[in-house]
């Protein structure tokens, strides 16, 4: 096998040229050795390939990178290179010469089938929907293929005719000096075919605006953010091409008494002071209805309680999580008489020293200052 030439030496280039440098480089050389030029002549459509070939990587500037520290081989291709390098060469050189030399690469672009277009729709669904699951119908504009001409763009009981500008090929091709030039053809704008009965439904395009409704599985456990593909569902492909598909990106409204931290709940629980106090049993909302929770004796705010799998079932199959009950007690800004009062006969029997919570802070402020 024969050695692989350097890419810089290729070009002609030194190892430290900058960009300009290269691209120049490669413009000039790729002009002397295009095929156009040299019609019949293997050995400069060999060179022609060895120039485009060396100015892929050093044209990169990540690819160059890699080339310098580790050679050919670093670029992942081994000892045999880039292959069929041809195939990867017309937008290389398009980029360089803006399509002067171009119609082959736009060609084949143009006539092929093209994917249809993917398609997103925003869901806004409610908390408990979240957490339970929930079916949705929604209704999606897209494009579809036409019915009546099915894609063809033709009236009924015609065709697209082959454009007799370009014969076909979707290009037009004149000498400018010593080179052929092939443009764009401006009849058929590339396609090659031309229309010349349109299709009154679409008037010649192939696809029709239309509206579907769709019935929309939301799994339980979604959250703001969550994506949903249906494949097939976006717009239609053209030429035949496959459609594209369908993206549901989730939104979950804000709920007024509960908060999601991952697939668990909070909730704030108000309790009175008594309650806290001396304890006591309470019904508590949760995602599915009520439960019962036991507040024991001497509650403070901030507690929390747990109520396991009281949560959001988790999307990947994992269980639920918890819900997390956190009191706030509540002290009474309106007092009657006879609650004053009582309190007061409490406050006497306490004899003005509070609980443990007051007490203990009270001697660390006492020991800060003695």
């Amino acid at each position: 096998m024969t050695p692989r030439r350097d890419y810089y030496e290729i070009l002609g280039v030194s190892p430290g040229a900058g960009p300009e440098e290269i691209k120049k480089a490669f413009r000039k050389l790729a002009q002397l050795h295009h095929p156009d030029k040299n019609p019949g002549d293997k050995a400069a459509e060999e060179r022609f390939k060895e120039i485009g070939e060396a100015y892929a990587v050093l044209g990169d500037a990540e690819k160059r990178e890699t080339y310098d520290r580790y050679g050919v081989a670093g670029l992942g291709r081994g000892a045999e290179g880039f292959g069929d390098f041809d195939a990867g060469f017309g937008s290389i050189f398009d980029d360089i010469f803006e399509g002067f030399f171009g119609g082959r690469a736009g060609r084949s672009a143009r006539n092929a089938a093209h994917r249809g277009a993917d398609l997103r729709y925003n869901l806004e669904v409610r908390f408990e929907e979240a957490a339970v699951g929930v079916e949705k119908e929604i209704v999606v504009p897209r494009l579809e293929t036409c019915g009546t001409c099915r894609g063809s763009g033709a009236r009924p009981g015609s065709q697209p005719v082959v454009c007799k500008t370009c014969r076909g090929s979707g290009q037009v091709r004149f000498s400018q000096g010593f080179l052929t030039v092939s443009q764009t053809c401006g009849r058929c704008r590339g396609e090659g075919r031309v229309v010349e009965h349109p299709c009154p439904a679409c008037r010649g395009v192939g696809q029709t605006k239309a509206e579907r409704t769709l019935t929309i599985k939301i799994p339980a456990g979604v959250e703001t953010g969550t994506r949903l593909k249906l494949q097939g569902e976006g717009e239609a492909g053209v030429r035949g091409g496959p459609p594209g598909d369908l993206y549901i990106v989730i939104a979950v409204k804000e709920h007024p008494l509960f908060s999601r931290h991952g697939d668990d709940i909070y909730c704030e629980i108000p309790v009175g002071f008594t309650q806290a106090a001396l304890g006591a049993q309470i019904e508590i909302p949760t995602i599915t209805g009520r439960a019962t929770l036991k507040i024991p004796a001497g509650t403070q705010t901030g507690a929390e309680f747990r109520l396991k799998g009281k949560g959001f079932p988790n999307m990947r199959g994992y269980g639920h999580g918890d819900l997390l009950a956190r009191i706030f007690v509540e002290v009474p800004s309106h007092l009657t008489a006879k609650q004053r009062d009582l309190l007061e006969q409490f406050a006497r029997l306490e004899g003005g020293a509070g609980g443990p919570l007051v007490q203990g802070f009270w001697e660390k402020v006492k020991s800060l200052f003695e």
